[in-house]
């Protein structure tokens, strides 16, 4: 029988194996970032050290004010002693660091594939959610609760259960305006926020296929948002071609060696998965959340669902409650609400590709809505910044931004006012996520764009150019 692509990562990256069948697993790589500041010091105090200072890379990005450029101008305060204290720590036990002022900074999930620390066959964990992102290369990635990251810092290794495997195939060709996050949106919509859970899911298919590495990362990314333990897209020559030149890529005949391999990991024909699910590539539109869950989405063109519709009375209650929070009433056509803030950022969607799409709709447009523009890094930043997508956007009326989280997460003071209501390219529609009371639907960097110009979610294939339409 075949291997599919994650037990061709996981089977050698196995030490041992406990009786209860959970393993001792390897770990390749492993990203920090600000918000686990304090490990360090609980480190210290209980004897512990860094075992492979050289595999742990270290960038800020939940803490920092996405109006600051320097440490000096974050306020007095712990989101200050956040970035401090992990510079500090870099330099004292001499793990990789990128400071804020370095251009290689930004969120964790940007920074990694940027910097070739994401690499097919690895293993990579970090303490955040959304680490799953990293296996848009081929990477069996997956996030970790703080225990488990002082656990790798000390050992380098972590207890973990195998999963079962899942592949999702994508099949057709999307259309126009559709993009990677329409369809990780339509794919939860269809399995269930819960649908993934105990499973490592490999996306696949035509429309993967087809897609650019950063539309990649977008659909791992929320592979977590599905329940699932981690994501993965099995490497091709667009991920080779990706990696090769990255900084921590091999070189030389160790790179020769690493295509070599990287070519052995895609599933084998006779692989088989432990539940398979496919959906159609053409159907998917331009998606955006009406709910407090990710799984709550419709087609832009859909109108809300009514709870009295649905039969199972847990799940009647839900929509019910969340179509309450969200001040929407059954039938409503999206179309009719208006928006406040719009944010155009986050691990999810805050890549060169994304600021182009976003752009593409700004040029010569004037925003409705507040609209918060925040590149992944310093390099994306940099990157926009020679194309003139910098210029769009200020032209448009909208913020153009340092690198960071954001308003994904209301801890660096980009948030929302409670009942205030945001088309937001990030990955979690929780209760309170943007901030205590906030509304938040989540959208592609293209549908953010048309949300901000119009003041309202509007379909962003009635903004295309034809020419752009053709180029779809």
């Amino acid at each position: 029988m075949g291997k599919t692509l994650f037990e061709k990562i996981w089977e050698p990256h196995v030490i041992t194996t406990r009786e209860d069948g959970d393993v001792l697993l390897y770990i390749d790589r492993h990203m920090t970032h600000d918000m686990h500041f304090r490990l360090f010091g609980q480190m210290k105090e209980q004897g512990l050290s860094i075992r492979s200072p050289d595999q742990l890379y270290a960038t800020p990005d939940h803490s920092m004010p996405t109006t600051a450029k320097t440490l000096e101008d974050i306020p007095a305060g712990e989101m200050h002693d956040a970035v401090s204290v992990l510079a500090q720590s870099a330099d004292e036990l001499g793990f990789h660091h990128y400071p804020m002022t370095d251009d290689r900074h930004g969120i964790v999930h940007v920074v990694g594939p940027e910097q070739g620390i994401t690499l097919p066959g690895l293993t990579l964990v970090c303490g955040d959610s959304h680490t799953s992102t990293h296996g848009a290369l081929g990477c069996l990635s997956f996030g970790i609760g703080s225990t488990e990251v002082m656990h790798v810092m000390a050992t380098q290794t972590l207890w973990q259960r195998k999963p079962k495997a899942m592949r999702v195939t994508i099949t057709g060709t999307l259309g126009p305006g559709v993009s990677g996050k329409d369809v990780i949106l339509a794919v939860i919509r269809e399995i269930s926020a819960a649908g993934g859970t105990g499973y490592a899911i490999e996306f696949a298919g035509p429309v993967i296929e087809d897609m650019s590495m950063e539309g990649r990362m977008t659909v791992c990314n929320m592979a977590i948002e599905a329940g699932a333990r981690s994501g993965l897209i099995a490497p091709d020559d667009k991920t080779i071609d990706y990696c090769k030149g990255r900084p921590y890529a091999p070189a030389g005949a160790k790179w020769d060696a690493a295509v070599a391999y990287w070519k052995t990991l895609p599933s084998d024909p006779d692989a088989v998965f432990d539940k398979e699910v496919t959906l159609d590539g053409d159907s998917i539109a331009p998606m955006v959340t009406w709910g407090n869950s990710p799984q709550y989405s419709l087609a832009v063109d859909e109108a809300a669902p009514d709870p009295a519709s649905e039969p199972d009375p847990i799940v009647r209650a839900e929509m019910a409650t969340a179509l309450d929070y969200m001040d929407m009433k059954p039938g409503m056509r999206l179309s009719e609400l208006s928006v406040d803030t719009v944010f155009i950022g986050a691990c999810t969607n805050s890549r060169i590709e994304d600021m182009r799409a976003a752009a593409a709709i700004a040029k010569g447009r004037h925003a409705k809505a507040r609209t918060l523009v925040v590149p992944g890094s310093g390099l994306v930043k940099k990157q926009a910044e020679a194309e003139g997508l910098d210029k769009i956007f200020i032209e448009a009326g909208m913020e153009w931004r340092e690198p960071g989280c954001s308003m994904c997460i209301a801890v660096n003071g980009d948030m929302l006012a409670p009942g205030e209501r945001a088309a937001s390219t990030s990955n979690r529609n929780f209760r309170g996520r943007q901030g205590p009371g906030s509304r938040t639907h989540l959208v592609s960097p293209a549908m953010a764009a048309a949300a901000s110009v119009t003041g309202r979610f509007a379909d962003v294939r009635d903004l295309m150019e034809p020419d752009l339409m053709e180029n779809e």
